[in-house]
């Protein structure tokens, strides 16, 4: 009874999906923005990837700030959403949180 159990439980927590998951922001430096309609086309792109609950993108400052869940997208899917939209870009910065 107390394996079943143990198993059980095993099983829910592996299920559950990683342990260290974790909502984090990083900053893109996206250089090719050169007209002030840029920003609205990376950050549709960037606003389309699963986990992404935040997007900031500033045309000055040719970066955009995203706030996204570690266990639903990575960094390197956020660079393919930008590059995908014709926009090269490269982590500038994290957010400790």
């Amino acid at each position: 009874m107390l394996k079943n159990f143990v198993l059980a439980s095993m099983l829910v927590f592996a299920s559950a999906g990683p342990a260290f998951a974790a909502m984090r922001t990083v900053t893109l430096s996206v250089p090719g923005m050169y007209c002030e309609v840029c920003p609205i086309t990376v950050k549709k792109a960037l606003v389309k990837v699963p986990g992404v609950s935040k997007v900031e993108v500033s045309f000055k400052q040719k970066e955009a700030i995203v706030t996204f869940d570690d266990a639903r997208t990575t960094i390197k899917a956020l660079e393919d959403a930008t590059f995908e939209a014709g926009y090269e870009s490269t982590v500038k910065g994290e957010k400790a949180k």
